[in-house]
């Protein structure tokens, strides 16, 4: 257990794990696959080396099975992963405990499809164990963000902690519910549903919160943003590209609102953040769904 953030393991009657707490970062970028392929592959190639190659054991072959991430295995990713027709690639460890893993979602907006849809776009996901950055410490995984950051024409994104494991902000198990209203600070990764819908808006208030165009530009640019925000702990820092990085604090945390630790920074910036916002549209959800996820996405303006 640490002082920033709770051991969370949800396991199924069979003890498969299901869930557990993590760290996940992500990266939102309105472009086509073509364009941002081989810079998400250098990204790849930056995490492998801070994770190491073995930690990543499976493969999705997009067609419902999992196979060996052997030599064979990452030959055919990293060609899924560079074919001009865009790309699925979901990557995962080798303990199938959600520790590691890697997600990518590829669009070629050209398309007839995604031509006239704001929304859509290529995103790309990135999963370390809590292990991890107890080990190496905070400032190690801000670097690792950072690098990974570095190659991406993002206009979005995140790290900090999160429930890692098979759910999602709509079909998430009860014992998810009860505690991500307790934990402001986990977030529920959607990187799929996201790279669909997120376009150039913002999803919220993160440890690390990077910022593009247009959002970093309407709010004058890091300076301009940095003057909206007061809390002590809180920096921006400028990136090559018209691009910043907001960093709350030197570890991530998950607030405890039956503690009264509701985290004032995640507030604060929420609140800048608001008008470029993105909420969910699943417009067929019964009332009580549509009510508690409206309340979960507004967890730090309310």
């Amino acid at each position: 257990m640490s002082e920033h953030y709770p051991r969370i393991r949800i396991r199924s009657q069979n003890g498969y794990l299901l869930i557990r707490e993590g760290l996940s970062i992500s990266f939102y970028m309105r472009r086509s696959h073509q364009e941002v392929a081989r810079e998400v592959m250098r990204s790849l190639d930056v995490y492998l080396e801070a994770v190491g190659s073995p930690s990543l054991g499976w493969y999705d072959n997009g067609e419902g099975e999992w196979k060996r991430l052997d030599e064979k295995g990452w030959e055919y990713n990293r060609h899924e992963l560079l074919d001009e027709h865009g790309g699925h690639i979901v990557l995962r460890d080798t303990s199938s405990e959600h520790r590691y893993g890697f997600m990518y979602e590829g669009k070629q907006l050209d398309d007839p499809f995604w031509v006239d849809d704001p929304g859509a776009g290529c995103a790309v996901s990135f999963l370390l164990p809590t292990e991890y950055m107890e080990e190496h410490g905070s400032e190690r995984v801000r670097e690792l963000a950072l690098a990974l950051a570095a190659p991406l024409p993002f206009n979005s994104g995140q790290a900090g902690l999160s429930f890692n494991g098979e759910t999602d902000v709509v079909s998430m198990p009860e014992e998810v519910r009860k505690r991500c209203l307790r934990y402001p600070g986990i977030d529920i990764p959607n990187l799929s549903w996201l790279s669909w819908k997120l376009g150039t808006r913002v999803r919220g208030a993160y440890w690390l919160t990077f910022l593009g165009e247009p959002v970093l530009g309407a709010l004058g640019g890091a300076a301009g943003l940095l003057s909206r925000l007061s809390s002590p702990e809180t920096t921006v820092q400028e990136m090559e590209g018209a691009r910043a990085v907001v960093t709350l604090g030197r570890w991530p945390e998950a607030g405890d609102t039956e503690q009264g630790q509701v985290l004032p920074a995640w507030r604060e910036l929420a609140r800048v953040l608001e008008p470029w916002m993105y909420y969910e549209e699943h417009v067929r959800l019964p009332d009580c769904e549509a009510r508690f996820l409206r309340r979960w996405e507004r967890r730090f303006l309310d």
